[in-house]
This record gives C-alpha cells, sequence and structure tokens, in this order.
C-alpha cells in the first residue's frame, strides 16, 4: 500500500506539501494541487483519517443522535440530513439512545474526537442536563428540545398549531365528543399535541373530557391496544386524533377487528405525514412535517454554529406544518392535496 513518502516521490515534491494537498492548504498552487491528487489517485493512496484529524483538528463529520432508527419518520429525517451533509462535504457516525437518556450521554460521549458538531433529537424533558454535561467541546444543534435547553441553537416543529389545526377540522365536521390517543407524558411533542388538541376544543366551546386523553406511546401497538380502551367508553367518542401516525395505523387494525368502520363510525386523524398514511385503508387524514426539509435545516444550522454564526446567540426556530385531508375522517375522494407527493420527495437531490 502506498505512503505519503511515495505520494511525495513520484509527484517530485516534499511530504509536507503533500500533507497540505490534502489538508486544503492554502499555500498550495492549484497546479501542484492537481498533480498530487492525480498521483495519490494512481497510487490508491489516501491519508490516514485519524492521523489527518489529529493534525487539522477536523473529522469532516457530522454526529446523529436520535431516540429511534425505526420507521418512515426517523428514516426520512436520516435522508434529510444526509443530503445536505453530503453536499457540505460531511459524513454522517448515527447512533440511536433509544430515548433513555444514560444511553444518550453514553452515546455523545464515544462520539468526542470523532465528528465537528452534532444533531441530537432530545424531546424527552430530562435530556437538557445531559446534553449540557455530555456535548464537550463540539457545536450542537438540537431538534425537538424539552425544557431548559435555551443555551443551544434549537429547531422544533410546531407541535400545537398542527394539532389544533387537525381537531378544528375534526370539529368542523360536526365532531363534538374527540378523543385523543397521545404519546409518553414525558415527552415534549406529546404534550404540545395535546395543548393544540385542547386549544380546538376550548376554542369550540367544547369541554375538556379527561377520560377522552389516553396515553400511548407513538408505536403501532399503543394505537392498537387503545382501541379497546376507546370502545369501552360511554358514550363512545365520534372522531379520535392520534398524536402520531404509527399509533393511527395499529389503531385502524384494531377497528377493523372489532367491526368498526373508518370513517363511517369513527373518524380518524394523525399526525407526521409519513410515506405509508396516504395508501392506508382509507388514506389517512394527518398534519404533514417536511421531515427532509426538517433535517436539512439542521445541518445548515450546525455549519452556521460550527464556523461561528455572527452575533454567538442562538437561535430557536419553528417547523411549520399543513394539514393533509383524506378519506379517514369523511372527506370526498376529490380532496387535493397541496404538497408534494411522496415520489416527488423521493426524487429530491
Amino acid at each position: 500500500m502506498a505512503n505519503i513518502k511515495d505520494v511525495a516521490r513520484e509527484a517530485g515534491v516534499s511530504v509536507a506539501t503533500v500533507s497540505r494537498v490534502f489538508n486544503d492548504s492554502e499555500l498550495v498552487s492549484d497546479d501542484t494541487r492537481r498533480i498530487v491528487r492525480d498521483v495519490a489517485g494512481r497510487l490508491k493512496y489516501w491519508p490516514n483519517g485519524v492521523a489527518r484529524s489529529l493534525i487539522t483538528s477536523r473529522t469532516h463529520a457530522f454526529g446523529v443522535l436520535l431516540p429511534d432508527l425505526y420507521g418512515d419518520f426517523f428514516s426520512e429525517l436520516i435522508r434529510g440530513i444526509d443530503h445536505a451533509a453530503r453536499r457540505e462535504g460531511f459524513h454522517l457516525l448515527v447512533s440511536s439512545s433509544h430515548s433513555d437518556t444514560n444511553e444518550l450521554v453514553a452515546a455523545m460521549r464515544s462520539m468526542r474526537g470523532r465528528i465537528d458538531g452534532l444533531v441530537v433529537m432530545a424531546p424527552d424533558l430530562d435530556s437538557a442536563g445531559a446534553i449540557h454535561d455530555a456535548a464537550g467541546g463540539f457545536p450542537v444543534v438540537v431538534l425537538d428540545p424539552g425544557i431548559g435547553l435555551s443555551s443551544w441553537d434549537t429547531i422544533s416543529i410546531a407541535n400545537q398549531d398542527g394539532a389544533f389545526q387537525v381537531v378544528r377540522h375534526l370539529i368542523g365536521l360536526g365532531h363534538r365528543r374527540i378523543a385523543t390517543i397521545t404519546g409518553p407524558r414525558d415527552n415534549i411533542d406529546a404534550q404540545q399535541r395535546v395543548a393544540g388538541y385542547r386549544a380546538a376544543l376550548a376554542e369550540a366551546g367544547i369541554a375538556h373530557d379527561a377520560q377522552l386523553e389516553i396515553e400511548g406511546d407513538f408505536t403501532e401497538p399503543s394505537g392498537y391496544h387503545a382501541v379497546g380502551t376507546l370502545l369501552g367508553l360511554s358514550p363512545r367518542p365520534t372522531a379520535v386524533f392520534f398524536g402520531n401516525d404509527y399509533m393511527a395505523i395499529g389503531a385502524l387494525s384494531a377497528l377493523s377487528e372489532a367491526g368498526i368502520h373508518v370513517p363511517e363510525d369513527l373518524a380518524i386523524a394523525g399526525f407526521d405525514d409519513i410515506a405509508m398514511a396516504r395508501y392506508l385503508t382509507p388514506a389517512l387524514t394527518t398534519v404533514h412535517v417536511d421531515l427532509i426539509e426538517f433535517g436539512a435545516r439542521a445541518i445548515r444550522r450546525l455549519i452556521e454554529v460550527k464556523d461561528g454564526a455572527p452575533g454567538g446567540v442562538p437561535r430557536h426556530e419553528v417547523v411549520g406544518t399543513q394539514l393533509v385531508v383524506r378519506r379517514s375522517c369523511g372527506a370526498s375522494e376529490a380532496a387535493k392535496e397541496s404538497f408534494p407527493t411522496h415520489e416527488d420527495r423521493r426524487r429530491r437531490p
């Protein structure tokens, strides 16, 4: 295997010049840079990444730490992050905290010295202190932050507004007894979506009924099992807002087994607009989140933080949502969707 001395000898330059070429030094002319890279390519030489990072203090990699890696939500988010990172010349080191604070800390510590910055999704309310202690010196951008993260740059989803819009839509269809299946109680996304649900009911003058709020955990099984509780309510709700699409998918299966027809017997709606939502029977009314743009925005922000954005003051941004009306709440077949199709999203660079 060729080494740096072989490249220097073949290119007719010093070892220091070869090193400067691969460290992107401005002290090397374009012609010399081209010659050295041509020789390195022919000899199949590439500098040791670890040694190079020790010299330059740069790894050309970003860390991505998410609560989970399963399902359409996280795969779309990672796609957005990956495309944006590669356009800027960075690779990704991806891991999962499994929504566990100890795992989050362990993953962050394992990334020290291996990344130039970190995108971390931390919707759990007890994660603020852990992120602060484990971040070390590298730049951090936090997605869907819990409380206590005002000192970090953050990007959030407009959870409350999205939930408000979809529940107001159900009310507009004539529903007055509307249940919700929530996410985990210590999750900020879940809390904000419940707040939107309650605000829509309050605006319509519908009294809050605690028994219509059933806790789930954002998974298909929790939506499936919540149906038993829903069907045991008296009187039964006529519509249900699920805190995410996965729970709505689980519920659709349970409702079918129970002989409950959607939307004739029960209208349902979800949140996130994962790719599968439009292909369900019936297609799911939901709240659209542009996850690819969400991920890309995180990388753009992280690069700004890493490079020292003017002012140095942490910024807190909220990504908007959009109501998508489909058949699961009784919309007509002709209902139009004013956002890109999944195939359109797949074609994005």
